[in-house]
């Protein structure tokens, strides 16, 4: 099969809760070049669910929140090394391609946020907002989900972190400035690579490295306190960018920056070594070395504490990079710890929204 274009994943592997396999065959593959058809539609479906919660408890000791929400399930910007992958197998779907094509959302969320937010049994906490996959992916330009939870979250002034790599982000720039004043948000831009030329390759549906600086400059210019993450650092990809990147985000406006090294769980390691051979033959094995390098000799590790850091000489290296670099760049900023004591679940003090 020719290589995708526009998709990061090149193939749709075996889904491990199916005993059968759909796999397309060579004989197949020539019968449709003759007729000149494609084997694949290669077109993003949508298709809306109907989760009775929006909020998922996060126990992972890795993780500085106890909730996330996500409103898509799936996610176009087709970023080839993305950890959400594997959820899609939960959904009877595969983490490849169909995770790119097949995309599930919930149009109801706003309301489930809602009415979860006001519970009698609810206690405010920090709830990240695309824990999983990312809310300001393509149809949400369309669909407006992410800006109607938004709008309740203000309403109700619970505060929320946020991680996007979308410069979608600044339509709801309104609803971010009234939440910032009041210390109920913080936003997080991923960004992997000053290279647009990497971007592509890695991420090829999202938003262009110059448009999410941007996004960066405009977040930091109206107050809205900004993160950047460079997630994640791929050794012989990435990672001799860390020291350019920080310089360039804190001269935006960034408070601070954060990073993962990479790790191939589950059915990504098959995906994205596939992906790999295919777009860097030259260096392959060099890049998935130096993977199985920060996790002892494995394309993924589980253990909480070190698999988003890593270990080995290469994982400490980076380590290393990254507290230079925010010693050299970022000394003494931080962001803004976010409101938990205004939290207003009935309401009684509306008019300070609007003043």
């Amino acid at each position: 099969m020719n290589y995708i274009k526009g998709r990061g994943a090149q193939i749709n592997i075996h889904n491990r809760f199916f005993k059968e396999e759909h796999v397309i065959r060579d004989d197949f593959l020539n019968y449709c070049e003759a007729e000149q058809e494609s084997a694949e539609n290669n077109k993003t479906s949508y298709l809306e669910i109907y989760p009775k919660t929006i909020l998922n408890k996060v126990d992972s000791p890795d993780i500085g929140f106890k909730y996330s929400m996500n409103p898509y399930q799936g996610c176009e910007h087709g970023c080839i090394y993305c950890y959400a992958r594997n959820t899609h197998e939960y959904w009877g779907y595969s983490a490849g391609l169909d995770f790119e094509r097949k995309i599930l959302y919930k149009a109801n969320a706003a309301e489930l946020l809602e009415k979860k937010l006001k519970n009698k049994n609810w206690k405010v906490e920090n709830i990240m907002f695309s824990g999983n996959t990312d809310c300001y992916q393509p149809i949400e330009k369309k669909l407006k989900i992410t800006r109607k939870m938004l709008q309740v979250l203000l309403k109700l002034k619970h505060p929320v972190s946020m991680i996007t790599k979308n410069a979608l982000i600044l339509r709801d720039i309104d609803i971010l400035k009234k939440m910032a004043k009041l210390h109920l948000v913080n936003v997080s831009i991923s960004i992997t690579s000053l290279s647009e030329e990497t971007r592509r390759i890695l991420e090829p549906r999202t938003t262009t490295i110059k448009k999410r600086l941007e996004t960066v400059k405009v977040l930091s210019e109206n107050g809205i306190p900004v993160n950047v993450m460079m997630a994640p650092i791929i050794p012989a990809i990435n990672n001799h960018e860390i020291f350019k990147l920080v310089k360039k985000v804190s001269e935006l406006g960034a408070k601070s920056v954060g990073f993962t090294v990479v790790r191939l769980n589950g059915a990504i390691g098959k995906i994205f070594t596939n992906w790999v051979q295919k777009t860097y033959p030259d260096r392959a094995d060099k890049i998935l070395n130096q993977i199985k390098e920060c996790h002892n000799g494995n394309l993924n590790d589980s253990r909480f504490g070190t698999r988003s850091r890593g270990e080995g000489k290469i994982a400490e290296q980076i380590a290393t990079q990254f507290k230079l670099a925010r010693k050299m760049y970022l000394k003494d900023s931080k962001l803004p710890s976010l409101n938990f004591k205004i939290f207003d679940p009935l309401q009684t003090n509306q008019l300070s929204l609007f003043s």
